[in-house]
């Protein structure tokens, strides 16, 4: 009688987490694919839109919050507003799509075995994909008013772009392990993407936060990962485009550091909430 050895080979339906999205790149593409090319399904203009949209949604911008309104005194306002929103929906999108990904895709999860955090980061990589015209929409309107790339803000852009979707991918991971069995997460994150926006210096300057908090609230206020993401994003496109600006808020090191000390605390604790609930996904569904 033989024995098998059996060392070499994966426990069923358990992995390693996110590190088996590495091992498993061809059907992360494969999900990517169709997550890009059914969002235009039956369109006449199909990714036309992902360029028209954006356009539209800066034109509106420019002319009710900066021309009729005034942009608040701020130069530029329609960009200022415009370089915020653009980063914010990116976070929404991933967020909101990555929760949703395991109920989305139940027949496959119930079927076969597979990495299953495959599907809430394949969803974030198609939001990226979606967001990537709304930047060359930026880019473009930028260019035009007289904006000089530089290293120090094209850095700013990329350390910003990191920081939201490390932070969209551990709460996507979170609230998609817990949708599975409780659908109330979904309204938690419709809470929190309703508040994305309000939360962070899009609409509105720094400095008249830190005119209205106390110095250890606003200190609480610029930690919001998404505060200084958007900052970066005004330091990168809008602080180009004008002659004079705020700068950065006090102590903008260390809140980027605590920002993405938060960002791993999330991807640590989704990946566990995660894999916590993955074990009765296929029951659950």
């Amino acid at each position: 009688m033989t024995t098998l050895d059996i060392a070499q080979y994966d426990v069923p339906g358990r992995g390693r987490g996110i590190l088996d999205v590495f091992r498993w790149r061809y059907l992360l593409r494969l999900l990517v694919r169709k997550g890009t090319a059914t969002r235009y399904r039956n369109s006449v203009l199909g990714w036309t839109w992902s360029y028209v949209k954006p356009a539209a949604q800066f034109a509106v911008y420019y002319f009710v919050m900066g021309f009729i309104l005034g942009g608040h005194g701020i130069d530029n306002f329609a960009i200022y507003l415009f370089s915020g929103i653009v980063i914010i929906n990116l976070f929404n999108e991933a967020f909101g799509n990555a929760t949703t990904a395991i109920v989305d895709n139940g027949s496959l999860v119930r079927k076969i075995y597979l990495p299953r955090e495959l599907f809430p980061i394949a969803a974030i990589i198609v939001a990226f994909v979606h967001f990537l015209p709304q930047v060359l929409i930026l880019f473009v309107v930028c260019l035009l008013v007289g904006w000089t790339p530089s290293l120090f803000g094209i850095g700013a852009v990329l350390l910003g772009t990191f920081i939201v979707v490390a932070l969209a991918l551990g709460l996507g991971l979170f609230f998609a392990g817990l949708n599975v069995r409780f659908r109330d997460a979904q309204n938690f994150v419709e809470i929190i993407r309703m508040f994305s926006v309000w939360t962070s210096p899009v609409l509105y300057l720094w400095v008249l936060v830190a005119e209205k908090l106390p110095s250890w609230a606003f200190s609480i206020y610029m930690a919001n990962p998404l505060a200084v993401a958007v900052e970066l994003y005004h330091t990168g496109f809008w602080s180009a485009t004008v002659s004079e600006t705020h700068g950065l808020p006090p102590g903008f090191g260390t809140s980027t550091a605590v920002a993405l000390a938060i960002c791993v605390f999330f991807l640590v604790l989704g990946q566990f909430v995660f894999r916590r609930f993955e074990r009765t996904f296929a029951q659950d569904l």
